[in-house]
């Protein structure tokens, strides 16, 4: 199996793809264009068919949350050719938001299924493994739950009774879990405030967590995931040191998973392969699970040529140090096209971050993942 790519500057198919005169390619048309083809309506391979044996390339499946334009309610049973792409392109496909806990549980006694159902359901008719999003978490829980007073029995109760209820209604079907979520801080801190599991029943409940995930599912991989870990920085030091604590106490941690929502506005983190070998190298699994690549966007305007090309640049090089890890098997692009991203409305002025045009046409980025996929096949 053929995991490695040695090209590290865009130099393959994203500068070919940006040599085009700009009005002449399709790849840079207007998202609002309604007459483009498809520029990969001819190709052989989709991305999961070119990635090598061994690595399954995902895309977050939209709906369910608030971060999406009311003109796009739930695109996910809404929206046919958005569908097809997901079942033809990837082999991998994350929830992302209908796994979490405001989404599963509009009160305490109810579990609302049936969209995490929709997208396990899916998945399996077109042959393709999930990504479970996410267990403990200190964002989007519900109010009941925020806001209830539970003592720490009752709440230490409530979590296990979420955990073995979700990954056990999964069992044999996910094959991995953010277990743990963004539980440190930017400065590696544990989130002792912020986060309701943490602050009330202390810091030994992320173990339990883990415990009580693998008792639901033995032959799910369960993995801590986070923002701004690309680097080796105070964040990543902090979930390193976990990692080493946890594996020493036994816990069933499997995996280190870097969510990657990278900003032309900010360097590439030429370091993360470095970064994720060291946590290989402990013997986890390592993945990259929520790839964008969102730039400097005027209201209304579209992106230049030269942000298209640093665009795709970005998206080359993580793939690239996945490739190059022969612990990483699964890289998730955070959603598709950009009219269901999730980036406009959390960060004011950015957009353009995925790699599809919003008709489906796809971008440079596109074009430089596929051709190091069949390079490293």
């Amino acid at each position: 199996m053929k995991r490695v790519r040695t090209s590290t500057l865009l130099v393959g198919a994203a500068a070919a793809a940006v040599a085009v005169p700009l009005a002449l390619s399709p790849i840079f048309q207007s998202s609002d264009s309604e007459t483009a083809e498809p520029v990969n309506d001819a190709q052989e391979m989709s991305l999961g068919e070119a990635a090598p044996d061994g690595l399954v390339i995902g895309s977050a499946v939209a709906g369910g949350g608030h971060h999406h334009d009311e003109d796009y309610p739930d695109p996910f049973t809404g929206d046919a050719p958005y569908r097809e792409l997901l079942a033809t392109e990837f082999t991998s496909l994350s929830a992302e938001n209908q796994m979490k806990w405001d989404h599963l549980r509009p009160d305490r006694d109810t579990y609302a299924f049936d969209d995490a159902d929709a997208i396990v359901e899916f998945a399996e008719r077109n042959g393709q493994v999930v990504r479970g999003h996410t267990l403990l978490w200190h964002s989007q829980n519900p109010d009941w739950l925020e806001n209830g007073n539970f003592g720490a029995d009752e709440l230490r109760a409530i979590l296990r009774d979420h955990i073995e209820t979700v990954v056990g209604r999964y069992e044999g079907r996910i094959q991995q879990w953010d277990v743990a979520n963004e539980i440190f801080d930017d400065n590696g801190n544990l989130r002792t405030q912020d986060n309701i599991w943490i602050r009330e029943l202390g810091p030994e409940i992320i173990a339990d967590a883990f415990r009580w995930a693998h008792e639901a599912d033995p032959s799910a991989e369960l993995y801590l995931n986070d923002y701004s870990v690309e680097s080796v920085n105070a964040k990543s030091d902090a979930y390193y040191r976990m990692s080493q604590d946890l594996l020493a106490d036994g816990v069933p941690l499997h995996g280190f998973s870097a969510q990657t929502h990278l900003s032309l506005q900010y360097g590439f983190p030429s370091d993360l392969e470095d970064n994720l070998r060291r946590f290989e190298e402990l013997g986890l699994g390592t993945a990259l699970t929520e790839v964008d690549v969102r730039m400097p966007l005027a209201e209304g305007a579209e992106p230049t040529e030269e942000q298209l090309r640093q665009q795709a640049d970005y998206y080359l090089r993580t793939l690239e140090a996945c490739l190059n890890l022969s612990s990483c098997g699964s890289y998730t692009v955070w959603g598709l096209p950009d009219k269901y991203s999730w980036v406009p409305v959390t960060f004011e002025g950015e957009g353009a971050a995925t790699i599809y045009w919003d008709d489906l046409t796809t971008k440079p980025a596109y074009d430089a993942l596929l051709e190091a996929l069949v390079d490293a096949s």
